[in-house]
């Protein structure tokens, strides 16, 4: 309602400006009656009718231009009304020059305002001219250039202020454009035509008194003019239409969908010069319209326009006409014909629009998916609580971030004898027993304290800002205290026992160190028959046994104790090995092999971290080697600790055991865990930058494990993408976890990255995963970890005749595959080296 006011409020005023005008004009015609001059009826038909006639060949000679659905017309009127005004008195110049622009407008089948304002504003414009011819004592038959030139100049001059002065307020009326634009709008060209108009009047009327018959030069310059003119007004035009799309696009190239369509209807508006603009999103039933002062309206497509008349739609489709995402509509007041130069330019911008809005589309779900992924693997799906990931991270960050706020301990609670409830009541009701676990330890404990279920009947409690470490066992204390009461299970009265152990952080140390000395304490509580025990150093055999490990890192590394073990990496469909992770193992004289989860912690606090490094590096590498002189391309993939890669000195040192091995960069997969810091990133932006612009390609393992996995993917430029084993393993009991790798294989065919599973131990696994568009994994399923000279042997034995291969293919060599939308490869991906 308030539009269409406006818009009322609009015309009132337009018509009363015509009308002003229209009522000077009638004034001045009314006196130019009055001193209309004697002639005979043969000077009187020639004067009349040549004047008559200029006035409209004047108006006829134009170059038009569109603003909004009106068309505005720049004449040669104001040159022939001053010519006439050379030769003519003013009445008969005044009064011609209104039958001319009558006979003129009618016959161009102009609207009755545009007419009548079009009458009226050029009587007025001679009516200035000659008074100001009168003020010169202006004779035809002046002597000199200068008696000539000059008052002819300032007639001119005033005709062509008069004509913008009347002019463009009625077009900023009109069209809603401000009239400082329009002002300053190709001035520089607007006054050199008017120059050149000056000098063919000045030339006219001096030809005029020299010889009557060098008339005949004037059409052909007067024609020569104008179409250098039009000429320079096309030019410039298109060359501002383009400046100003290409100004537009860059302005779409924004990841936020409401920012496109607002950029889109306020910069079309201008673009195309329409009365609005509206933007119809198919899928999501919505749209938006707006014009150059911003977005008018943003809601559903039942809301119908109140702006009536042309219409331009087009559709927003991508070059490829596949994908259509809704339609760009035009609107204009009044009947509009777009040139065949704005028909292509609305063609571009329609699809440079259709890429923006599929491309915001694209990170919205992104974002929606990574919030998901984020959520899903920090939490517990039974209870909503957050899992051990999620403690594990909340921990870290709270322990490298505290300095004087207070002690941090963690609460480990294990229910005793829960198995029996499961076996005697069933799995059912031991979920609502753990739920109702749950609810009481969020309830007992503390707003800044985090409640955590770590698996099974396990639950930890992070307690931060304690004033003291003695107040962690009143804490805990509190917390056993809540499971005393009977639970109310399927209407039975059900108590629980549970044991706790208390550990306090110290000085040095993360999570899993403060996690496992937890465990301790819970155990030494269950041993000792007691609910709670607190951790004692002096009894932690396991933290003797690290120190004792550590103490031997030296002799390993030099004795070359630590050895590489290989598991394939296979290609789904042919069951070909693609790549090979390379794994480290300890072979120590004493314990033995030992697993990596018990001595990796212990090397990265230590430091040999680069030589134990460089020694799995060179085993890898030297592997790759063996495996591409026997024929088979099998790049390794090596897993990098993120301390590496806040060494500027590592990629010189494994660019410079590539060039040893003489091997390829591209031979090498370098493995990022989702702990990489991101507090130092402008370290490691630098060298894996470094890394990558020599040819090594990156993988981001156990990908979407983690809070920052988009954040990650979004600041690193990978080649490759881990997903984690838990979500393969629970992918076909669990719709989330095949929600997960789907969103996960839909993220690595946007951005062109390969994508492996972790962890295939079933054929089902396997094929379940083909169908959802994986093409690489690996697991015991093919292999476990095995010694390179074992897997070279196996490599060549292959499997159903075929070296290199571990597994039957899924389809017969030759047959036609149905592949699944987009799904690549293994081995390629973004920024591979050629």
């Amino acid at each position: 309602m308030a539009l269409q006011a406006r818009q009322t409020g609009t015309e009132q005023r337009l018509l009363l400006l015509v009308g002003l005008v229209v009522v000077l004009a009638g004034f001045a015609g009314a006196v130019s009656v009055a001193h209309l001059p004697s002639y005979d009826a043969i000077t009187a038909t020639v004067t009349w009718a040549t004047l008559i006639s200029l006035v409209a060949v004047g108006y006829v000679v134009k170059v038009r231009v569109r603003i909004r659905s009106t068309n505005h017309d720049i004449a040669w009127t104001e040159t022939a009304i001053v010519i006439g005004l050379a030769v003519s008195p003013a009445s008969v110049v005044v009064l011609a020059t209104g039958f001319g622009m009558a006979i003129a407008t009618t016959v161009a089948g102009i609207s009755p305002i545009k007419k009548a304002f079009g009458i009226g504003k050029n009587m007025l414009v001679a009516t200035a001219a000659g008074l100001i011819l009168e003020m010169f004592e202006w004779s035809a038959t002046g002597s000199g250039f200068t008696a000539t030139a000059i008052p002819l100049a300032v007639a001119y001059l005033v005709a062509v202020l008069l004509d913008e002065i009347v002019t463009l307020p009625v077009i900023s009326l009109a069209t809603g454009t401000s009239l400082r634009a329009l002002f300053r709008e190709d001035w520089g060209m607007r006054i050199s035509a008017a120059i050149a108009r000056l000098v063919v009047i000045i030339s006219t009327v001096l030809l005029i008194n020299i010889d009557v018959r060098l008339l005949l030069a004037v059409p052909p310059s007067v024609l020569s003019l104008h179409l250098l003119y039009s000429a320079r007004i096309r030019s410039r035009t298109e060359q501002q239409v383009w400046q100003r799309l290409a100004q537009t696009t860059d302005a779409l190239n924004v990841v936020e969908l409401d920012e496109v369509l607002t950029t889109a209807v306020t910069r079309a508006a201008e673009l195309f010069s329409a009365d609005e603009v509206e933007v119809e999103l198919r899928d999501d039933d919505r749209v938006v319209r707006g014009g150059p002062d911003g977005v008018s309206y943003d809601g559903s497509t039942d809301e119908p326009t109140v702006i009536q008349g042309a219409v331009i739609p087009v559709r927003l489709e991508g070059h490829d006409k596949i994908v259509d995402v809704g339609v760009l509509r035009l609107r204009f007041r009044g009947p509009v014909n777009l040139s065949e130069r704005e028909h292509y330019t609305l063609h571009t911008f329609a699809s440079a629009l259709c890429t923006a809005i599929r491309n915001a589309q694209a990170y919205a779900e992104l974002a929606r998916v990574a919030q998901a992924h984020a959520h899903d693997a920090t939490h517990d799906a039974l209870t909503g609580l957050p899992n051990r990931r999620h403690l594990l991270d909340a921990g870290n960050d709270h322990l490298a971030q505290r300095h004087a706020d207070g002690v941090t301990a963690l609460v480990l609670v294990d229910l005793n004898h829960f198995k029996e409830v499961n076996d005697t009541l069933g799995h059912t009701a031991g979920d609502r027993m753990l739920s109702a676990v749950a609810e009481r330890l969020r309830a007992a404990a503390h707003a800044e304290d985090l409640v955590a279920r770590l698996g099974g009947d396990e639950f930890a409690v992070l307690l931060r800002a304690l004033p003291a470490p003695a107040v962690a066992a009143h804490r805990a204390e509190a917390l056993l205290a809540a499971l005393h009461e009977p639970f109310d299970i399927d209407d039975m009265r059900i108590n629980v026992e549970a044991s706790g152990g208390i550990a306090v952080a110290g000085v040095g140390g993360g999570m899993v160190e403060l996690l496992r000395r937890a465990d301790v304490a819970m155990y030494q509580a269950k041993r000792a028959g007691q609910r709670l025990a607190s951790y004692a150093s002096a009894r932690d055999t396991a933290d003797l046994g690290r120190l004792t490990l550590g103490g031997d890192l030296t002799r390993a590394v030099a004795d070359h104790e630590f050895t590489v073990r290989f598991q394939p990496i296979v290609d789904l469909g042919t069951g070909e090995v693609i790549a090979a992770e390379a794994l480290a193992r300890w072979h120590h004289p004493t314990h033995g092999m030992i697993d990596p989860l018990r001595f990796l912690e212990t090397v990265e606090r230590s430091g040999l971290l680069p030589a134990f490094a460089e020694a799995i590096l060179d085993q890898a590498l030297i592997a790759a080697g063996t495996f591409g002189d026997a024929g088979f391309d099998v790049p390794v993939t090596v897993n990098v600790s993120p301390r590496s890669l806040l060494d500027s000195r590592f990629p010189d040192s494994v660019l410079a055991r590539l060039r040893a091995h003489d091997l390829a960069p591209d031979r090498l997969i370098l493995e990022l865990t989702e702990t990489l810091t991101l507090s130092q990133f402008d370290v490691v932006d630098k060298v894996l930058t470094r890394l990558r612009e020599a040819g090594v390609r990156l993988a981001l393992d156990d990908f979407g494990t983690g809070y920052s996995s988009l954040s990650l993917l979004s600041r690193v430029a990978v080649h490759q993408l881990k997903i984690d084993r838990s979500f393969v393993t629970a992918m076909e009991s669990s719709a989330e976890a095949a929600a997960i790798i789907r969103s996960t294989l839909d993220l690595g065919r946007s951005l062109d990255l390969t994508v492996v599973a972790e962890g295939v131990e079933r054929e089902a696994q396997r094929h379940v995963l083909w169908e959802l568009g994986c093409t690489a994994g690996q697991g015991h399923l093919f292999a476990r970890p095995l010694a390179a000279g074992t897997l070279l042997s196996t490599l060549q034995r292959g499997t159903g005749g075929r070296s290199g291969c571990l597994a039957v293919a899924l389809h017969d060599a030759g047959a036609v595959v149905r592949l699944p939308h987009g799904r690549r490869q293994a081995g390629r991906g973004r920024h591979q080296p050629a």
